[in-house]
């Protein structure tokens, strides 16, 4: 049976996968919501008039909203299907790009209702980043009641009581 642990994992790797997968759609194509793909043209307008460095240095509304859009679909796909440490590097850069989309809500004022979705994310992402590298409870039990030269350890274990 699987652990706690990986049951989480594999949970939050799917979930949000699928969700990053959809966002990510949403910002390349109309197919799925005209109205959803508007807003995301309308808010990255939006976000290149709030930090007028991005036209200076030749990044327009459209490039910016493919580009993240790009970066979702990629990295969704890759925490729901691939296994492994690729998964990390993908929960690591969608981390990122939440912290810049959450940049950019701030930017312009918007309402916290309008990025609500991005810190539940942020949220769930770090929490997922977290399990993952968390040590095998199982493994380390193992390691740490072995002696040094793989034998298992005779001394009871020393509790302190006050």
């Amino acid at each position: 049976m699987a652990s706690p642990r990986t049951v989480t994992i594999v949970a939050l790797s799917v979930t949000l996968g699928l969700f990053f997968v959809f966002m990510g759609t949403i910002k390349l194509t109309p197919r799925l919501s005209k109205d959803a793909y508007s807003e995301m043209k309308w808010a990255y307008k939006s976000y290149v008039k709030a930090l007028p460095a991005l036209k200076k240095i030749g990044i327009s509304s459209v490039f910016l909203r493919k580009a993240i859009g790009t970066l979702e679909l990629a990295c969704g796909i890759v925490l729901t299907l691939i296994p492994g440490r690729p998964k990390d590097v993908a929960n690591f850069i969608l981390l990122l790009l939440v912290l810049i989309v959450l940049f950019f809500h701030q930017l312009v004022g918007d309402p916290l209702k309008r990025y609500a979705h991005a810190l539940v994310f942020g949220i769930l992402l770090t929490c997922r980043l977290l399990v993952s590298r968390q040590p095998d409870e199982e493994f380390s039990e193992k390691k740490s009641s072995r002696g040094s030269n793989g034998a298992h350890s005779r001394e009871p274990s020393k509790m302190k009581v006050s």
